[in-house]
C-alpha cells in the first residue's frame, strides 16, 4: 500500500451499518410480537359453536332426566287438572279436591299436589268465566254470584278471585232480575209482591231493591 492511499475501514467498523442492523433487529422483534399477540388473542377466543353445543349437550339431557323421574301417577294428575281449568274452569281447590275426592279421580295427594304446583292456570279469568255462566244460564245477581263463588260448597274460589270475577263481569243485573222474576211467575205462579220479597232477600235472589223494583215494574 502507498503512503498515499487511505486505509479502508472493514464495513462493519462503519457507523451508518450499525444504524441498520439496529433497525433491522427493531423491526423483527416488533413483528414477531405482534403477530405472537394475535395468535395469543386468537386462542384465547372462545368458540361460540363449540360453546352452544355444550350448553344444548348439558342442557336438554338434564330437563329430559328430570321429566323421566316424575312419577307417571303424577303426569296423569297434571293432564287431568289441566283439562277441569281448561274445560270447568274451575278453581285451584275445586280441581284438588276432586283430584283427590273418592268420588272424584282418586289421586294420591302427593300426586295432585305436583299438579297444582305445576299446573298453568289464571284462577282470576277462571273465576270471571264461571261467574259468566253463572248470569247468563242462571240470571243471579251480584252478591249471589260472589257468594257462589267462595262457597264451600260451591266453586271455592279466593275472595280476591271472586271479587275480581264480580267486578268485571259484564252484566246487567236488571235485565238477570227481570228474567228470575218471570221465572217465579211462569214456574210457581207467584204474585209481584212475593216475587219481589224473594228476589231481594238474603236467602233468596240477593238482587238490590232498585233492581227488583225493576223487575216488578217490568213484568208483563
Amino acid at each position: 500500500m502507498s503512503k498515499g492511499e487511505k486505509t479502508k475501514k472493514p464495513i462493519f467498523k462503519k457507523w451508518w451499518f450499525w444504524v441498520i442492523v439496529v433497525v433491522v433487529v427493531v423491526a423483527a422483534v416488533a413483528g414477531g410480537g405482534s403477530a405472537s399477540d394475535s395468535s395469543s388473542d386468537r386462542s384465547n377466543q372462545p368458540d361460540s359453536s363449540s360453546e352452544v353445543q355444550t350448553v344444548v349437550s348439558t342442557q336438554n339431557p338434564a330437563k329430559s332426566n328430570a321429566d323421566e323421574n316424575v312419577p307417571t301417577e303424577y303426569k296423569s294428575a297434571l293432564k287431568k287438572a289441566q283439562v277441569y281449568s281448561d274445560t270447568m274452569n274451575m278453581s285451584k281447590v275445586g280441581i284438588y279436591n276432586q283430584l283427590t275426592s273418592e268420588y272424584g279421580e282418586k289421586f294420591s295427594n302427593e300426586a295432585a299436589q305436583y299438579a297444582m304446583d305445576n299446573l298453568e292456570a289464571d284462577w282470576n279469568a277462571n273465576a270471571l268465566k264461571k261467574a259468566k255462566t253463572y248470569s247468563d244460564t242462571m240470571y243471579m245477581s251480584k252478591a249471589s254470584i260472589y257468594t257462589q263463588l267462595i262457597s264451600d260448597y260451591g266453586e271455592q274460589f279466593t275472595e280476591e278471585e271472586a271479587q275480581y270475577a264480580v267486578d268485571n263481569l259484564e252484566v246487567d243485573y236488571k235485565m238477570n232480575a227481570l228474567a228470575k222474576a218471570k221465572t217465579y211467575q211462569d214456574t210457581m205462579s207467584m204474585s209481584p209482591a212475593a216475587i219481589y220479597d224473594q228476589l231481594i232477600s238474603e236467602y233468596g235472589e240477593k238482587f238490590t231493591e232498585e233492581e227488583a223494583q225493576y223487575a216488578i215494574d217490568n213484568l208483563s
